[in-house]
Order: structure tokens, then sequence, then C-alpha cells
């Protein structure tokens, strides 16, 4: 018996109960983790609410942990009893213990601790194949990214600022473009008070961005097209505002035959192969220092409620986790 964030119907934070469930022994191909830290990330509350389906129902949600492989099933050859690991892309990050295919737990290497690698498996790896895979960001890139003061936004504009580009970011305050700033972005745009698509135009002089990272959906979408400069890249790869509207592809060519992607890390990792390079490039470029992970907040797990709420209500900055013990 262990405990777990259980949903038995979707909805706002408090659907979330914390409850005692049973652990099964890991299969062949599986491990069991026993955890020491779970990340938290706004796809957990897409399935929370409903905006994504739930892989059934009771579930506990979480896409993200770190902890010690407490037990392996038959056929795991690359991971021991005691090893360090971190995972993204499992269902039921929310509890004390889990058990996961082996494939999708990475060791965790020395000088990295549990807390940093819970925090950044999910957003470290979102911004390692946005600027490495998706579009590849070097010295002559400028991008715009949104929600600059979020948890894949730090990193990325770290990391982007390291290979060279020139960094554009919005938030929503002075505080939190501030924050933006200190974490690699050249230029940020209050947008509370401020029209990003006219900054964009005056920061760069009329040529506008190679490519636009838009996390934030409905809110930024039509604006975000009006950033990029001819044969431009839009990248939409989330939606904390709501959903894109439906729109017609025809506005790519109007826009200068813009090109379009909708992309998920899942994709980007769906082999062993491509989620160890993507991790162990996250890994190295925390390790280098040149990217750091700042913990914002952190809550114990049975206060997960909590940790949605201020999510949502966008009063948290950089990473947030949950800890256990």
């Amino acid at each position: 018996m262990t405990k777990a964030m259980r949903i038995h119907e979707t909805g706002g934070p408090d659907v979330m109960k914390w409850e005692n469930v049973e652990i099964a022994d890991p299969g062949e191909g599986e491990v069991r983790i026993r955890q020491t830290a779970v990340g938290v990330n706004f796809i957990d509350t897409y399935f929370r609410d409903g905006t994504y389906p739930a892989p059934s129902m009771p579930f506990t949600p979480g896409k993200e942990g770190a902890g010690i492989v407490e037990a392996v099933g038959k056929g795991v050859s690359d991971l021991k009893e005691g090893d360090r690991v971190a995972y993204v892309g499992a269902n039921g990050s929310y509890a004390e213990k889990v058990v996961l295919p082996a494939a999708s737990a990475v060791p965790v290497p020395d000088g990295i601790a549990d807390e940093t690698a819970a925090a950044m498996m999910l957003k470290g790896m979102t911004a390692e194949y946005l600027l490495n895979r998706t579009f590849k960001v070097g010295p002559d890139t400028t991008i715009l990214f949104h929600a600059a003061a979020g948890g894949v936004g730090l990193i990325l504009g770290q990391w982007a600022s390291h290979l060279g580009a020139t960094v554009i970011g919005t938030a929503g305050s002075d505080e939190k473009c501030e924050l933006a700033k200190a974490n690699g972005y050249d230029h940020a745009i209050n947008y509370s008070r401020e029209d990003f698509v006219q900054r964009v135009a005056e920061i760069t002089d009329g040529k506008k961005c190679d490519v636009v990272y838009d996390g934030v959906g409905k809110d930024t979408f039509e604006g975000s097209l009006d950033c990029l400069k001819r044969l431009g890249l839009m990248v939409s790869f989330g939606q904390s505002s709501g959903s894109v509207p439906p729109f017609s592809p025809a506005i790519l060519n109007q826009k200068g035959s813009l090109f379009f992607t909708r992309p998920s890390l899942f994709n980007y990792t769906a082999t062993r192969a491509e989620l160890l390079d993507c991790a162990n490039n996250l890994f190295d470029v925390v390790k280098s220092g040149a990217v750091k992970i700042e913990i914002g907040q952190t809550y114990p797990l049975s206060e997960a409620v909590q940790a949605h709420r201020d999510l949502q209500g966008r009063k948290t900055t950089g990473q947030t986790v949950l800890t256990i013990g």
C-alpha cells in the first residue's frame, strides 16, 4: 500500500484526492521507483480538467518524477536496484511509488539532485527538442517565446542564449520580465501593457522572427503569426489560455508562406535512443552551468491541490516540485 493523488472525476484542482493505493511488483520490462520528487506541469492540469482524455478513471495525474529504483522486473538489464533515475511521459507520477516501463527511465548523473531532475525532465527536454530538433537555433536566429518566466521559458531562454540566438520573450508583469532577462532573454515584453507584435517589430527593425514558440495558445496565436518573417516557423506546443481556434491554412500563405507545427515531446522521444539523447543533452548543458534550473516553489505531494491552484493562477515562477519524505 502507498499514497497517491487520485482523480475520480474531471474538474478543478479540488477533484484531486490523497488516497491509499495498491502498488504492484514490476512486471517484465518494468521497474518500481520509490519517488523522492515529482515535477508539476501544465499538461497535468489538462488531464485533470478533461482537456485531454484520461487514460482511465480513476487515475493518478503526473508525467515526471525522480527517485530510486526499488525493484526491477524480468528482462531489465540496464537498470538495477539502488539506481537514481528520472523519467518523463509515464502517467501517474503524483504518487509515493510508481511502476513504469524501464525504457522510460533514464539514469541521473552525479551532480544533479533528485529535485532538480524531477523539475527539469519535461520542461528541459521540451526546451531541448524545440531548440535543437523542431528548429535548429543558432547565432543567426531570432526567436520569440511566450511565457518567458514560466518553467520551459526560463530554461529555454538560457539555452537559446548559450546557442547565440537573439532571444525575445513575453511575460505578464515587470517582475516576470526582469526574471526573464536574468535568464537569457535579450528583450522581455510586458504583454499586460505592451503590444507584443508592435514591440517585436521595433526590436527587430521590422525583420521579425525566424521562429515563434507559443505555449499559450488561443490568446497569442494570431499575434504570434504576425511576429514571423517570411517563411518563418510557428511552433504551437501548448495551450495554457485555451486551444487555438480552427483556422484556414490560407492564412499561412497570406502572412508570408509560414510554416506551422504542433509538436510534442513524446513524439520527439518515441525511441529509447531518442529519449537518452535528449535527456543526456539536457544533463550535459545543466552540468556545464550554461543552464541553471531554478525551482521556484515546492509543496509536499499531499498538497498538490494548492500547487495546481497556484500554477493556473499564474502565481508561480520557474519550476514547481512536489516533494516526498
